[in-house]
C-alpha cells in the first residue's frame, strides 16, 4: 500500500472505530450526530485511499485541496480504471454524506431503526471496499464488539417508512406545537429519499411543508416517497457479524436518467452525464443565488469554487470549452453570502476598466 494511501487508510479505520463507538453508547447525547460525523469521515478517507491504492489521483490538476465526498464517490463509481463501487453502493454513501450535512449544519431526527439502518449498511460497505481494494477484512482489524448492534433492528422498507409516516402524523396534529421536530425527523426520510432519485441538495422549508401535506392528506408512503419505494433492505448474517445493504427491489431497473425527469424512481447517480451534473452557466448561477452576473463571478473567485471539482468543471465539446457549475454550488454560495462581504468582494475582484 502507497504511504498516503496508508495514512488515509489508518484515519478511515480510526473514525469508523468511533461512529461505531458512539453507535453504542449507553446515553443519547450528541449521539446521532457523533456517529453520523465520523461515519462520513471515514468514507471520504477510505475512497481517497481507496482510489490512490488504484492509481487514481485525489487532487486536480493545480487544485490547492484535494477533491470532496462527491468527488470520491464519482470516481468510485464511473471511473473504468478506479471502479471499486456499485450504484447501490453510492446510493447509501450519498444517503450518510446528506444525513451528516444536515446533522452538521442544521436539524435533522433520526429514530433508532433509521439511524442503525445507515450505520449497519455503512459498516458493509466498508468491509466490502476492504476486501475488494485492500484485500483483508474488517473483522480481522476491529475486536468484534466495536460492531454496531441494536435491539430493533428494521425488518423491511415498508414497514419501516409506515411507522416513520405514523410518527411524523402525531408531531403533525393540531395544537401539537411539534412542527419542528415533525421536520427534522422528515428531513432524514426527504435526504434518503433524494438520495435514490439522485439528488443532493437538502430539502427546504417549501418542500418539507408539501411533503408534510401530502402526508396529512392520507397519501400512502410509497406515493410520497416513490424513490424508497423502489428499493429493500438485504441481510446476510456472517457469525457475530451483520451485513445490511441497500438494494433495488428484483424487476427494478437501474437507470441513468436526463435531470428532472418526472415520475423517476432512480436507483443511481446521475454524475455519469456531466452535462446533467454540471447544468448551470454563470448568467444561471447568479439567477440562482441572486446576484448579478459579474457579483456572482467575484465570488466564485473569492471562494476557489473553480478548484473544487463537486461545483465547477470545464467541459470540452469539439473545439469549444464551457464552464459549468454544479447544483452544489448554489448551496456553497448561499451558506457563505450571510459571512462574507461583497462590498470588498466586488473591489478585489471586479473586472478592470480599461
Amino acid at each position: 500500500m502507497k504511504k498516503e494511501a496508508g495514512i488515509l487508510f489508518s484515519k478511515a479505520l480510526n473514525s469508523l472505530i468511533l461512529s461505531t463507538e458512539h453507535f453504542n453508547r449507553p446515553w443519547d447525547k450528541g449521539r446521532t450526530e457523533a456517529v453520523l460525523l465520523f461515519l462520513d469521515h471515514s468514507f471520504e478517507m477510505l475512497l481517497k485511499a481507496a482510489i490512490l491504492n488504484r492509481g487514481g489521483k485525489i487532487r486536480e490538476k493545480r487544485a490547492k485541496q484535494t477533491i470532496g465526498f462527491d468527488g470520491c464517490v464519482r470516481k468510485a463509481l464511473s471511473d473504468g480504471a478506479i471502479k471499486f463501487i456499485t450504484n447501490e453502493q453510492a446510493l447509501s454513501l450519498q444517503a450518510i454524506n446528506s444525513l451528516r450535512d444536515a446533522a452538521q449544519h442544521h436539524i435533522v431526527y433520526l429514530s433508532e431503526q433509521h439511524l442503525y439502518l445507515h450505520a449497519q449498511s455503512g459498516l458493509t460497505i466498508f468491509r466490502e471496499i476492504l476486501k475488494d481494494v485492500f484485500n483483508c477484512d474488517l473483522i480481522d482489524l476491529l475486536p468484534e464488539r466495536v460492531l454496531p448492534i441494536s435491539t430493533s433492528s428494521p425488518k423491511d422498507i415498508a414497514s419501516f417508512f409506515e411507522t416513520e409516516i405514523d410518527d411524523i402524523k402525531k408531531l403533525l396534529k393540531p395544537k401539537s406545537r411539534k412542527r419542528v421536530e415533525a421536520f427534522a425527523k422528515l428531513r432524514g426520510l426527504t435526504i434518503l429519499e433524494g438520495a435514490i432519485q439522485g439528488e443532493r441538495l437538502q430539502p427546504s422549508t417549501g418542500d418539507l411543508k408539501r411533503i408534510s401535506a401530502q402526508i396529512q392528506s392520507g397519501l400512502s408512503w410509497d406515493k410520497v416517497f416513490p424513490g424508497v419505494a423502489s428499493i429493500e433492505f438485504t441481510t446476510k448474517g456472517y457469525g457475530p457479524s451483520l451485513d445490511l445493504r441497500i438494494t433495488k427491489k428484483e424487476g427494478i431497473p437501474v437507470h441513468v436518467v436526463p435531470e428532472g425527469t418526472p415520475g423517476s424512481a432512480v436507483v443511481a447517480i446521475k454524475r455519469v452525464d456531466e452535462l446533467g451534473f454540471y447544468n448551470l452557466n454563470l448568467t444561471q448561477l447568479a439567477e440562482k443565488v441572486g446576484l448579478t452576473v459579474p457579483k456572482t463571478g467575484a465570488l466564485v473567485r473569492h471562494l476557489n469554487l473553480q478548484s473544487d471539482s463537486d461545483c465547477f468543471k470545464q467541459i470540452v465539446i469539439g473545439k469549444a470549452i464551457f464552464n459549468r457549475y454544479s447544483q452544489k454550488t448554489i448551496d456553497h454560495i448561499k451558506r457563505e453570502l450571510p459571512v462574507v462581504s461583497m462590498e470588498k468582494i466586488w473591489k478585489q475582484y471586479r473586472p478592470k476598466r480599461k
